[in-house]
């Protein structure tokens, strides 16, 4: 798999980068890459059985880690979309790559691997992922490997 071509998430467009998202040398902030990489949380969370419906049962997904990289800067007004795709799940865990492209051209302006915790949003611990879910993560096709992120497994 791999590749952006074999994503198996996709939004086309979600957003422009705004004025306020623009810094003294004329390119999009690096907080903001993480404000989009949120923004393409949101639209492929309900593909996964996540987001309000998942709320709604009591249960929600933290972030633990975050690694980006930057590849090419996106300036005021620049359209962005982009692709998602997981690269590998166990129980409590899931770790996701976002690529953000530009909407327009469709040249990739950064990447970004994100691990997230399932989280019981009363009790404020980490827990297991419910059954609908993990199935729906299973089906879903893998991307390549991660670049910098792992799920560490044992003790």
């Amino acid at each position: 798999m791999g590749g952006i071509q074999s994503a198996m998430f996709s939004s086309a467009e979600i957003g422009h980068v705004k004025p306020e998202w623009v810094d003294h040398y004329g390119h999009m902030n690096l907080a903001y890459y993480v404000v989009a990489f949120d923004l393409l949380t949101d639209a492929v969370w309900p593909q996964l059985h996540l987001g309000p419906a998942f709320r709604a049962r009591g249960l929600g997904t933290f972030a633990a880690e975050n690694w980006v990289a930057y590849r090419r800067e996106m300036t005021e007004g620049m359209p962005f979309g982009g692709t998602s795709e997981i690269l590998d799940f166990d129980s409590k865990r899931l770790l996701l790559r976002h690529r953000l492209l530009h909407a327009g051209e469709g040249w990739e302006s950064a990447e970004s691997e994100l691990l997230f915790l399932c989280v019981d949003l009363e009790r404020r611990k980490v827990s297991a992922w419910p059954e609908d879910v993990l199935a729906a993560f299973a089906a879903a096709p893998r991307g390549a490997a991660a670049q910098r992120l792992r799920l560490k497994r044992g003790g």
